[in-house]
């Protein structure tokens, strides 16, 4: 998370953090200033009341200019160079008037005070330096004028003194300064990132409500779900069932059927064998919305299941007068498998490629033993389907339509889709292409020995 300050913002800060201290800095001036009177009456009897009217004189002025400034929110250190200027005029007048005895409190009290200026206030230290300067400007005018004792006599009663902490003192606001400046930015960082992240949580606290409806609007089409698949299972149902007692009626009457109509009730009967069973793995929703779908694994001849359905496809192909070549590898070869799954894989692909391939075309299946690896194909040289089709067919179940034909077939794609995810659940790949000469199907699954 990333913050930038602006210099806008910071000068603010700065500015508010000056103006505290200079606030601290005036009202102590207003309350203890004029207590400094009291020492006056110890120590300069003879003229203490006259300055304590000075000093509330002082204290009034620095109340008027502290309004005055804050009103026209003038800079702050003016006020301070100012205030500063008057202390520094009646400290260096008593420290001249008094008797050479008492000349040490003053010139303590007069650094007394610059020692808290520097203390508490908050400016770039050249401010300072220049106020010590001016201090010690003003020591040496009213000295002049108003000192009847030697120079020597003014430096070993406080004078010397004077000059160590007025100067050592000057030190100090720059460490000051330097330290409140990087508070001040450390504080707008903190503030301005709390405010990032309150944001941030308000948008994620709008994201999970937006979660929390959409989840309950899944929840309720996922009831909706559960609830058809239940319904159309029933009805289902009963019309496998009807199929089946349909037929069961026709075997009970075999003597009167002919080899061909035997055949047809038999394919009848396995057919619907495997649609109830394939509508009992649909109708458990438990295991459709499980991770995995649970299969019925049994030990076959694969290559039987793929003669089985390409015989059941024979006459469709016909209808379209479609040529199938069979090229099923005779050999028996074992797989432990789901069986109607994996015949419905082969019918899914063969069905398909009946459906999309033009008439008078050959469509060949063939099968084979590579690797240890059961290999059924299916090759149609009629005209190309198309690498782009064939990718929505198998990935995204969307509506084909055959432009380059006279009639217009509705290619939903979905048989495709299923064998595709039927075979990689069964362990199995399955891969396609369509070129400019062919359209290729190839699934293959693992043999055992």
């Amino acid at each position: 998370m990333f913050v930038q300050i602006s210099k806008e913002e910071y000068k603010k800060e700065i500015s508010k953090k000056a103006w505290y201290q200079t606030n601290n800095i005036i009202w102590t001036i207003i309350f203890l200033y004029p207590i400094f009177s009291i020492v006056d009456f110890i120590y300069a009897n003879n003229i203490w009341l006259q300055f304590f009217i000075v000093r509330i004189i002082t204290v009034l002025i620095i109340y008027g200019l502290y309004s005055f400034f804050q009103v026209r929110k003038y800079n702050y250190r003016t006020l301070l160079h100012i205030c500063f200027f008057l202390l520094s005029i009646t400290s260096a007048i008593l420290c001249n008037v008094v008797n050479i005895q008492q000349q040490t409190t003053y010139y303590l009290i007069f650094a007394t005070i610059i020692l808290f200026f520097n203390l508490q206030v908050f400016w770039e230290p050249i401010n300072s330096i220049v106020q010590t300067l001016v201090a010690l400007l003003l020591l040496a005018i009213f000295y002049n004028i108003l000192s009847d004792y030697t120079l020597d006599l003014v430096i070993s009663n406080g004078g010397s003194m004077f000059f160590i902490v007025a100067f050592i003192s000057c030190l100090i606001p720059n460490a000051r300064y330097k330290v409140i400046a990087r508070e001040v930015r450390s504080q707008i960082l903190i503030e301005k990132s709390n405010e990032q992240l309150k944001e941030q949580n308000h948008d994620i606290n709008e994201k999970n409500n937006i979660i929390d409806r959409q989840y309950e609007q899944l929840r309720k089409l996922d009831d909706q779900k559960n609830s058809f698949i239940n319904i159309a299972g029933h009805d289902l149902k009963n019309l496998i069932g009807s199929i089946v007692m349909s037929n069961n009626m026709l075997k009970e009457e075999d003597y009167r059927l002919s080899a061909d109509q035997k055949e047809y009730t038999h394919y009848i009967s396995e057919s619907a064998d495997k649609m109830q069973y394939m509508l009992n793995k649909l109708m458990d929703v438990k295991e459709i919305e499980s991770p995995e779908m649970k299969f019925n694994m049994e030990i076959f001849d694969i290559n039987a299941e793929v003669l089985h359905v390409y015989k059941g496809l024979i006459e469709t192909a016909q209808m379209k007068n479609i040529h199938l070549v069979d090229n099923i590898l005779k050999l028996p070869l074992n797989v432990k498998l789901d069986k109607v799954f994996v015949g419905q894989v082969f019918q899914n692909l063969l069905s398909n490629a009946i459906k999309f391939s033009q008439t008078n075309n050959n469509i060949k299946v063939v099968t084979s033993l590579q690797r240890q690896k059961f290999v059924f194909e299916i090759i149609d040289e009629g005209v190309a389907i198309g690498q782009e089709e064939l990718d929505m067919m198998f990935n995204k179940l969307k509506t084909l339509n055959d432009a380059s034909g006279t009639i217009v077939e509705s290619r939903l794609g979905l048989g495709l889709s299923i064998a595709l995810l039927m075979t990689k659940e069964l362990g199995g790949e399955l891969v396609y292409r369509s070129n400019d000469n062919v359209n290729y199907f190839r699934v293959e699954f693992y043999v055992i020995n």
